[in-house]
C-alpha cells in the first residue's frame, strides 16, 4: 500500500482530501505549527469552533504563500447550537477564507432534533457555497442513520477517535459500507506509547511509535490527524511513507485491549 504526503482521498463533492492533516486542538498559538506543517508538505488542517483558533488558521493559511484552493481546511460546529446558522457565519469569518473545505458537526450533543436542525444549517451553507463538503464528528451509526432517514444528504465524512487501542469497528464498518470517509482523531494516543506491541512493532521497523500509529491509521484507510506544536514532531510525525505494517504486525494492532483516551460521546441519545 503506498502513500506519500500528497496523498488524497475523494469526497463526494468530487474536490480532494489529504490523507494526512494537522491537528490544532489546545493550540493556543497556531500560527507557527501551520506554517511548519505547510512547509513540510501537510495540505490539511483540522480546526473547530471549540478550539478557539479558527482566526489563527485563517491567518496561517492566507500568509503561508500557498494558493487558497490547494489546502484542506476542515473546521466543526458545536453540537447543540441552538442558532447554528450565526454560528456558521461567525466561524465562517474568523477563518475568512471564502469558504471551507469541510465543515463538521462537533459531537452529537443536543439530541436529534438539533442535530437535523443543524445539518439543515449546514447544508443551506454548503448550497450557497460556503461550504464544499458536510460531514459529522464522534456520530455513532443511530445518530447518522437519522439524517439518512430524513431524506437528507449523507455525512461525507465521521471524525472519531482511533488507534489501536480505540478501534471503533461497528462504526468504521458502517461508515465504509456507506461511503463515508473515517477520520481518526486522537492518533497518537496523546503520546502515550507504552504498550508492549507497539514498542515492538516500532522496533522491528525502526521507526517511533508516533510514526508507526500514524502509518497504522493510513494503512487502515484512515485520515490521521496528528496534534502537535512542535515543528520537529510535525515534521516526524509526517515521516512515515518509507516503510509498511506487515500484515501480522497490524493484526497485531488491532487486537489491543480497548483503551479510549478522550470524550468519545458516541453513545449519547
Amino acid at each position: 500500500m503506498s502513500f506519500t504526503i500528497a496523498s488524497t482521498a475523494k469526497l463526494p463533492s468530487g474536490h480532494s482530501i489529504p490523507r494526512l492533516g494537522l491537528g490544532v486542538y489546545r493550540n493556543n498559538d497556531a500560527v507557527p505549527a501551520i506554517i511548519a506543517a505547510l512547509k513540510h508538505g501537510y495540505r490539511h488542517i483540522d480546526t473547530a469552533e471549540m478550539y478557539k483558533n479558527e482566526d489563527a488558521v485563517g491567518k496561517a493559511v492566507r500568509n503561508s504563500g500557498i494558493k487558497r484552493e490547494e489546502i484542506f481546511v476542515t473546521t466543526k460546529i458545536l453540537g447543540g447550537a441552538a442558532d447554528p446558522a450565526t454560528s456558521i457565519q461567525k466561524s465562517l469569518a474568523r477563518l475568512d477564507l471564502g469558504y471551507v473545505d469541510l465543515y463538521l458537526i462537533h459531537s452529537p450533543h443536543g439530541g436529534k432534533e438539533s442535530r437535523l436542525k443543524i445539518w439543515k444549517a449546514l447544508l443551506d451553507a454548503k448550497a450557497q457555497g460556503k461550504i464544499r463538503d458536510v460531514g459529522v464528528s464522534n456520530f455513532n451509526v443511530k445518530h447518522i442513520e437519522e439524517i439518512r432517514e430524513a431524506g437528507l444528504e449523507t455525512p461525507a465524512v465521521n471524525q472519531i477517535e482511533l488507534h489501536p487501542f480505540c478501534t471503533q469497528g461497528t462504526i468504521v464498518d458502517y461508515c465504509e459500507r456507506n461511503g463515508i470517509l473515517v477520520e481518526a482523531y486522537c492518533p497518537l494516543v496523546r503520546g502515550d506509547f507504552s504498550d508492549p506491541v507497539l514498542r515492538e512493532v516500532s522496533k522491528k521497523v525502526n521507526k517511533h511509535p508516533a510514526q508507526v500509529l500514524v502509518r497504522w491509521s493510513l494503512q487502515r484507510g484512515f485520515i490521521p490527524l496528528p496534534k502537535s506544536e512542535n515543528p520537529e514532531r510535525i515534521v516526524s510525525n509526517a515521516d512515515v511513507y518509507d516503510f509498511t505494517i506487515s500484515e501480522e504486525d497490524m493484526a497485531a494492532l488491532n487486537n489491543r485491549p480497548h483503551a479510549p483516551i478522550s470524550w468519545n460521546p458516541i453513545d449519547l441519545d
